[in-house]
């Protein structure tokens, strides 16, 4: 009924003549994990390392 967005067998990382490709899957895992950490690198900064986290 659907048509898959990307083929299952494929991988997820080529690299070909000096470039890397991603697939979709792997470079939106890539940028929501990136995402996190700047979320989290951003509550450390504002609570922890300025001290208004009651320390």
């Amino acid at each position: 009924m659907f048509k898959p967005l990307e083929d299952k067998t494929a991988k997820q990382i080529h690299h070909e003549h000096g470039v890397t490709y991603f697939s979709r899957r792997m470079e939106r895992t890539i940028f929501f994990i990136m995402t996190v950490g700047m979320l989290l690198w951003g509550f450390y900064e504002k609570f922890v390392a300025t001290g208004t986290l009651g320390g």
